[in-house]
């Protein structure tokens, strides 16, 4: 019976974290953060912190191409 339940909460919760994508939002978060905000430096140590291990863990290909493209102007 345990292995039922076990199979069956692993089962939804890959299910559910397919359908919600939080590293894909993660991502879209901190390329948003670097891309559009320009100053995300301001924001004091800990938010360049979040910002860098956001996205070394969300795809860093991505990401190293957006940081060294230079920000645009809001």
């Amino acid at each position: 019976m345990g292995v039922v339940v076990t199979a069956s909460t692993a089962l939804a919760a890959g299910y559910l974290l397919g359908r919600l994508r939080p590293w894909q939002h993660l991502g879209d978060w901190a390329a948003d953060q670097v891309r559009f905000t320009g100053a995300w430096v301001r924001g004091g140590a800990g938010r360049q912190t979040v910002v860098v291990l956001v996205h070394a863990v969300t795809p860093p290909r991505t990401s190293w191409r957006i940081m060294r493209t230079p920000a645009t102007e809001t």
